[in-house]
């Protein structure tokens, strides 16, 4: 292979990167329920960091005057059992629920990409020894092994969110394994060989770029797995705790009085619920653009 078939090789992962990239986001664009989905995701995310402006009320204030009181002008959607005003509780739920989800899904990747890459370029012995690490955490079920991990950590905002971590560790580092393998024989990969690149190079350069679109498929996927895991937590009573307003915890606080004031737990349901919706369908969307037999 001549200098020059070097570098055109070691540029075709770049150009295919870029191309890929741009053709994605038209393809999303056409996809009008996804688009949907993401718009949502977004309106909720914009309301929820704008919680503290345009919440009417204190999150934590009570009112026994305005105890259990049903949807009206005044309470968009009523009021708990302490008075308190349940959208801007909704409101500053989601800064908890949502960010909760988001970075424990941020961690699990790191720590995925790293595990999924190590075992998926050098394969051997290598390979098997973090293949059957992973078999023993998955033999768990997801929901019992982040009670566990939740349980041994304690109640509080990190702790949940490296409980959530935990969870998706395997999912990322079997994904990301399993397209490091199916690129590593690639032309570019031996191109980068051949001129000495170093394996961490060779790793985060040409290997990772051109196998991480599944990774976010299966990333936006998982956040919407994460916040009702996230919810099932704080509902047991193992994740964030009262007075803060999380969606979970506003759900077991409330179920007590589901016959008499359905609205306390209709409305911090119907929040988990359009947000889990949201992302499902930009899930879907992003599935579809990054799949090859739908380019255009």
């Amino acid at each position: 292979m001549t200098e020059y078939q070097m570098k055109a090789s070691l540029n075709q992962g770049k150009v295919r990167k870029s191309s890929e990239f741009l053709r994605v986001l038209k393809q999303l664009s056409y996809n009008k329920i996804a688009m949907f989905g993401l718009i949502l995701f977004i309106l909720e995310l914009v309301l929820c960091l704008l919680s503290p402006v345009i919440a009417p009320y204190d999150y934590a204030a009570m009112d026994v005057i305005h105890m259990n009181e049903t949807p009206s002008a005044a309470h968009w959607f009523g009021t708990d059992d302490l008075g308190r005003d349940i959208l801007t509780r909704i409101l500053f739920g989601g800064r908890y629920s949502i960010t909760m989800s988001l970075l424990s899904v941020v961690v699990s990747l790191i720590f995925g990409v790293v595990i999924g890459s190590v075992a998926g370029y050098f394969g051997g012995w290598v390979d098997n020894v973090i293949m059957r690490i992973l078999d023993i955490i998955q033999s768990l079920p997801g929901m019992l092994l982040t009670i566990v991990v939740s349980a041994a950590l304690g109640n509080g905002y990190l702790n949940t969110v490296m409980a959530l971590s935990v969870n998706g560790i395997p999912a990322q580092a079997r994904m990301l394994r399993a397209q490091m393998m199916r690129v590593r024989g690639s032309e570019y990969v031996e191109a980068a060989q051949s001129i000495n690149c170093s394996q961490v190079r060779i790793i985060a350069k040409h290997l990772f770029p051109n196998s991480f679109s599944p990774l976010i498929v299966q990333a936006s996927m998982a956040i919407a797995n994460r916040i009702t895991m996230c919810s099932s937590l704080s509902f047991l009573g193992l994740g964030v705790q009262p007075p803060a307003p999380e969606w979970g915890a506003m759900l077991s606080g409330a179920r007590q009085y589901i016959r008499d004031y359905p609205h306390m737990v209709i409305f911090p349901g119907l929040a988990i619920a359009v947000t889990v919706l949201a992302l499902n369908l930009m899930g879907d969307g992003l599935r579809d653009a990054l799949d090859p037999r739908l380019k255009r």
